[in-house]
């Protein structure tokens, strides 16, 4: 295990011999480390923490420490992330808190730029990027292959849905819409599917048109959610896209961003 002679690894870190700890880091007790992730420098690690393997942390990012919620008072409490990540330099990643569910949970094969915080008890999927200062409160949740513009808010509790894009400067106080092209001007607003990012991903045409009617009738139709629901029923193709759509409205608690 290469560690530098200037890091700190406590007794109680378990670190793969294939790791590698970079100059001036902290690796705590029950900090887990598994092959090939490399802390280059100036990193500190929390535990109980669990890091997946391939990942690179860059100079000054933090990881699993205490929440900035008032109400956490030191319950144990866990941060989960995968394999493939890369984290850049003066981010920030919290532990979860007891209100919860004792964990934040970080996928794999996501980017998070410089100055992101992701917030206690946050769940962030796979293949995601989070661009410069991004913040995620607690509680966020967000989807696979979603992208969240630089210096975006994102308030408690919000979901973020698969292949969604936020733009940058936008402050999202609900649900963002699966598949969706989000911005927010003064207020955010969805501008339709996103379906530039689905074609890079694969998605044929006969699953982004259906999203398309779709949208249009959600925001561009004059019709309240109720009746764009009920129009997308009627006269969309059943499509897994549209139908993970419509359960994603239907099982929002904070309403949705149109």
């Amino acid at each position: 295990m290469p560690v530098h002679a200037t890091a700190i690894v406590d007794a109680a870190a378990s670190v793969h011999p294939d790791a590698d700890i970079g100059p001036f880091s902290i690796v705590g007790p029950e900090v887990h480390i598994d092959a090939r992730t490399r802390l280059i420098a100036h990193v500190y690690c929390e535990g109980p923490t669990w890091i997946g393997e391939d990942n690179l942390f860059y100079p000054y990012s933090t990881v699993g420490v205490a929440g900035q919620d008032l109400k956490y008072k030191g319950e144990r409490a866990e941060t989960h992330i995968g394999d493939r990540n890369r984290i850049r330099e003066f981010v920030t990643i919290h532990r979860g808190t007891a209100a919860g569910g004792l964990r934040t949970s970080i996928g794999s094969d996501n980017l998070l730029m410089a100055y992101v915080h992701i917030a206690h008890d946050v769940t962030v999927g796979s293949h995601c990027v989070l661009s410069n200062a991004a913040t995620l409160g607690g509680h966020v949740v967000v989807g696979d292959w979603a992208w969240v513009g630089a210096s975006s808010g994102v308030h408690q509790f919000c979901r973020i849905g698969r292949h969604a894009i936020i733009g940058g400067y936008s402050v999202i106080t609900r649900d963002v819409l699966p598949f969706s092209n989000t911005v927010t001007e003064r207020e955010a607003r969805v501008f339709g599917a996103n379906g530039t990012g689905l074609e890079r991903r694969g998605f044929t045409a006969g699953t982004i048109e259906p999203l398309q009617t779709a949208f249009r009738l959600l925001t561009r139709a004059g019709l309240n959610t109720s009746q764009a629901v009920a129009r997308i029923r009627e006269e969309v193709p059943e499509v897994p896209e549209v139908q993970e759509l419509l359960e994603f409205i239907a099982s929002s608690r904070r309403g949705f961003i149109k």
